[in-house]
């Protein structure tokens, strides 16, 4: 049986950052990837990456540049609160929009020049033996690492529970020409029918844009629902492609076990519960897990309290923030409040989008603004 010191399931942003973390703490290790596709392939995303995503990256010795290189930055953010309220300003700093599979092509192909191995191969059984993880019975692991996504695998096999329909969205995503007035503004708008739910536009820089719809599956979600949903709040756009993605929202700490196997990404259930964002979480959470399997048996435990002290009280903010957002009213409030003050506005993108959390400056300033 082939033995490896680090197998990591998924070769996403998640599964990557993992691989690259384990190799940068651990030269010598053996890191073994596994996705059930070759690469380059698509995934459904709003392909947005966030400043503070190209961050982590970095630490982990991907310049943003390699990351970004062919897409333009995407400086400003309009919001459309679910009563009209419209408003539009600068990020702090700028985003940017990398289409899936360019993005995961090019994080994979880091992975393996770090000495990353990469091989197509669909897990289908895992089990937590004494002193290892066995995969499919033909590989063993010190410590795996499931970057395997919504449906994931691994956290199944670990016996993690999957999330309660109220935790849990069903976004439709795909590609279209730019709206016009449209170029460097990346869109969110929300409406008070099936809330919470929300529509995006984000422009690749090439003509394009990435469009989709979500809502939260416990309203009856379904796929014609979606596209007029799309269609309502983007009129005039007609995306191709269009395909559908589960997003396990976080509403808390990750429920991380002790022990030699690791949740990373959306297997963790880190989607920001505000805005579907996932790529930001998946790699810190990704790099956080692949600096953590150095310590074997111990890796879950490690992991865990790393993950509280990077994300724990940000986590607190978003869910509390989240819970609150079902009362429109209160969403229209924050959004005339961004209207109004840039460092609201700063603050409400950094708690959707990052690891930002709810100041008292923004939490004072939606008082104000309720009607």
């Amino acid at each position: 049986m082939e033995h490896w010191d680090v197998v990591v399931v998924g070769g996403g942003p998640a599964g990557a950052a993992a691989a690259l973390a384990a190799r940068r703490s651990r030269p010598s290790a053996r890191v073994l990837v596994l996705d059930r596709a070759d690469f380059p392939r698509d995934k459904v995303c709003g392909d947005g990456i966030a400043a503070e995503a190209l961050d982590v990256l970095a630490g982990l010795g991907i310049p943003p540049a390699a990351v970004t290189e062919g897409y333009p930055a995407v400086p400003r953010l309009r919001l459309r609160s679910p009563g009209g309220t419209t408003v539009e300003r600068a990020t702090a700093r700028p985003s940017y929009v990398v289409p899936r599979a360019v993005l995961d092509a090019r994080l994979i192909a880091a992975a393996q020049e770090a000495g990353a191995v990469l091989r197509r191969w669909q897990v289908r059984d895992v089990q937590v033996r004494d002193g290892h993880v066995q995969l499919d019975r033909a590989l063993t692991a010190d410590v795996l690492i499931g970057a395997d996504g919504a449906e994931s695998v691994v956290r199944r096999a670990v016996g993690v529970r999957p999330n309660l329909p109220s935790q849990l969205a069903i976004a439709l995503r795909g590609y279209a020409p730019e709206p016009p007035g449209q170029r460097g503004v990346q869109v969110i708008t929300t409406t008070e029918q099936r809330w919470p739910a929300y529509a995006w536009s984000f422009p690749l820089g090439d003509g394009r844009a990435n469009v989709g719809y979500g809502e939260l599956v416990s309203g009856g979600a379904t796929r014609a629902g979606l596209v007029d949903g799309l269609h309502r709040l983007l009129p005039g756009v007609e995306p191709d492609g269009l395909k559908a993605h589960r997003l396990p929202l976080s509403t808390g700490r990750p429920r991380q076990p002790d022990g030699r196997v690791l949740l990373a990404g959306d297997a963790a259930a880190l989607i920001n519960p505000l805005t579907g964002e996932g790529i930001f979480y998946a790699v810190l959470s990704g790099a956080l897990a692949g600096a953590a399997a150095a310590s074997g048996a111990d890796a879950g435990a490690g992991y865990r309290r790393a993950l509280g002290h990077r994300l724990g009280r940000h986590l607190g903010h978003s869910s509390v923030a989240s819970r609150l957002s079902r009362w429109p009213v209160l969403m229209d409030a924050v959004f005339r409040a961004a209207a109004a003050e840039q460092r609201v506005f700063d603050d409400v993108v950094a708690l959707g989008l990052a690891d930002g959390r709810l100041g008292v400056t923004t939490l004072a300033a939606a008082a104000r603004s309720l009607r």
